[in-house]
């Protein structure tokens, strides 16, 4: 059993076509309750010092060639 490759083209299309309009809708939808969204922070640790350059890191360049 084969399918035509219109129609299925024409389903793809239609898929596409109802995901994009849901996912305006449901932002629309939050936009509009009016409930603030708190951005999530990352917890910071005291002895976090951000990136380090490490041996792991210096090989991972090596190999990469960067």
């Amino acid at each position: 059993m084969s399918q035509n490759p219109d129609r299925v083209k024409a389903d793809r299309r239609s898929f596409l076509k109802l995901a994009g309009i849901t996912t305006v809708t449901g932002g629309a939808a939050l936009a509009a309750s009016g409930k603030p969204v708190d951005a999530a922070e990352a917890p910071q640790s005291a002895t976090a010092a951000g990136y380090r350059e490490t041996a792991h890191v210096k090989k991972v360049y090596d190999t990469a060639r960067f």
